[in-house]
């Protein structure tokens, strides 16, 4: 007798996964809070290597999970307090029922409630594994704070979304940290550097929007629980490093200082000191005044295994960085009314410009319109009323270009009505090869210092004109001289008598021949033709002409075969004779 047989799909990679029903009837929790559950905890289903072997030889679509993930779950305290919350519910509708509203309410009071602090924590042990996960949390709590008030969202939730993104954006204004702004039609997408990390975000535009029928919200939501804990840890985190008060607070030096403690306590929980703190024209308020000195400048050391030109262009990046942080040092900025206010206050204040609008349309304004110190007025419509000679008045695309090219770009091409040029992404980085477009080239020339090609070689002709014109003038002044020398001549030899000598070359007739001329201009007409082509035009007449000279070697081919059998008629019809 041999050893006990071996059981099918009872051994092997079949016990190391768990379908979805089995794992949602071993924890006893509905599909719901099933999805919930695995949606917090970052717990995803796997595809396995074998997938007949798993589900015992069946080939029904089936959603398998790690039976070592399912084991992980069955100790998370949450899963109590969703049965606690089933039982909330069940005694609810019971004292509905009996009209037992005394009970109801004190139901209501002590609703269970669960905490998410323990899970961020165990998901991202350091404080840079979430920075660098920040991405998505950052993308869905601004999704989310654009939301009206309808029945698809709890309007807590879209509450606090619209807090915790106000207290991210005036991190990054306090520590001067965005890099890039790209305006897409998805949305505008910001770019920042935190703590040496690279955090990517999109923001959508402020538009009315009817909620899409064919998302599922309670997903979407689930998510946005997850996430607002994590970017409240973030945000707290993040101002401890600037030295700033947490929940945020309104510098007392500006414009908005209140009057009395009373008064700032009371204001704080105010819808206007949200408003204030949005509009995102003020400073913060520090835990320790900051006192202004001059930076000092560290001694760099090159690391080990650095080389010093790696150290040197270290060095560059900073010393870029530096100079792109103060770009609107000095500028002061009026927003017109058509234009987004919050986005161009939000990258304006950014990089050290001051930023104010009319006191009608928010509140926050610092200066108003007819401040005569005013540098730029940012106006979106083709004419304006009333224009102040001292001011220059651009389209809001140059604030965006500015950044991405990291200098001040000449402001006539963004003047009104003028068209614009192509608002080009900072995201993509051509290498060599690549099609540059000469937007692009023009750009990179301004930031060396140059002047761009096309003005160059303007300047260049224009040198050139005024040399052909000197020397035109030169030899005119030659020629002239020269008649009058032959003149003179020819004038004494009249007066004594002799004969003039003039010599006349009979010149060659070129010949010309119509029928090549002709051919030659259809031919160039018709490569014109082809080149003004637009790309689908192009591809469509490229597989014409690839058809036609198909057809042509095809019937080339049936010529030449044609011929050849001809032939070898003709020769068996001669050999035939010889014999006779």
């Amino acid at each position: 007798m041999g050893g006990l047989q071996k059981k099918k799909y009872e051994s092997g990679s079949a016990t190391n996964y768990i379908s979805r029903n089995k794992a949602r009837k071993k924890l006893s929790l509905s599909l719901a809070d099933f999805r919930r559950l695995c949606i917090l905890k970052g717990i995803y289903p796997h595809e396995p290597k074998h997938k007949k072997k798993v589900n015992k030889g069946s080939t029904a679509p089936r959603t398998f999970y790690l039976l070592k993930d399912i084991r992980f779950l069955l100790h998370e305290p949450i899963v109590g307090k969703f049965r606690e919350y089933k039982i909330f519910v069940r005694k609810l509708r019971k004292a509905y029922g009996k009209a037992e509203w005394s009970g109801v309410q004190r139901m209501k009071e002590n609703k269970p409630a669960y905490k998410l602090d323990h899970i961020v924590k165990e998901r991202y042990p350091t404080f840079i594994d979430a920075v660098r996960d920040v991405d998505d949390a950052l993308s869905m709590c601004f999704l989310f704070s654009t939301f009206a008030r309808t029945g698809k969202c709890h309007v807590q939730t879209i509450q606090l979304c619209r807090r915790l993104s106000i207290e991210w954006m005036n991190y990054i204004i306090a520590s001067r940290s965005l890099r890039k702004v790209f305006l897409s039609i998805k949305g505008i997408y910001y770019q920042a550097e935190v703590l040496g990390q690279t955090i990517t975000w999109i923001i959508p535009y402020q538009f009315a929007h009817d909620h899409p029928t064919d998302v599922d919200y309670r997903v979407m939501a689930t998510f946005t629980e997850l996430y607002t804990t994590l970017l409240g840890f973030v945000n707290f985190r993040l101002y401890q490093t600037l030295n700033l008060v947490y929940p945020p607070k309104l510098d007392g030096q500006g414009e908005f200082s209140l009057k009395s403690e009373f008064e700032e306590d009371y204001a704080l929980e105010s819808e206007s000191y949200t408003e204030k703190l949005s509009a995102l024209s003020a400073s913060l308020a520090r835990t320790v005044p900051s006192v202004e000195e001059e930076e000092a400048q560290l001694d760099h050391f090159p690391a080990e295994g650095e080389d010093l030109e790696k150290m040197e262009a270290r060095e560059r990046t900073e010393l870029e960085q530096n100079k792109q942080k103060k770009l609107f040092e000095g500028l002061k900025f009026f927003l017109n009314r058509e234009v987004p206010r919050e986005s161009l206050a939000f990258v304006i204040r950014c990089f050290g410009g001051q930023v104010s609008w009319d006191k009608s349309l928010c509140i926050g304004s610092t200066y108003d319109e007819t401040d005569e110190t005013i540098t730029h007025h940012i106006v979106d419509r083709p004419t304006i009323d009333k224009q102040y000679i001292n001011r220059y008045y651009i389209q809001p695309q140059w604030v965006y270009d500015c950044v991405n090219g990291k200098i001040l770009l000449p402001v006539e091409e963004y003047f009104l009505g003028v068209t614009l040029p192509p608002h080009l992404s900072p995201f993509v980085e051509e290498s060599e090869g690549d099609y540059v477009p000469p937007e692009k080239l023009k750009l990179l020339a301004l930031q060396r210092g140059q002047k761009p090609q096309a003005e160059e070689e303007e300047d260049e002709e224009e040198e050139e004109e005024e040399d052909d014109e000197e020397e035109d003038d030169q030899s005119e002044d030659e020629d002239e001289a020269e008649d009058e020398a032959n003149l003179a001549e020819m004038e004494e030899k009249r007066a004594q008598g002799k004969s003039l000598s003039v010599k006349v070359t009979p010149g060659k007739v070129k010949p010309e021949n119509r029928m090549r001329t002709e051919q030659e201009e259809k031919a160039e007409e018709k490569r014109l033709a082809i080149m003004m082509m637009k790309k689908r035009e192009k591809y469509l007449y490229d597989k014409i002409m690839f058809g036609k000279k198909r057809h042509v070697r095809e019937a080339n081919k049936l010529a030449a075969k044609r011929k050849a059998h001809d032939d070898a008629n003709k020769a068996d019809k001669k050999k035939k004779k010889k014999k006779c």
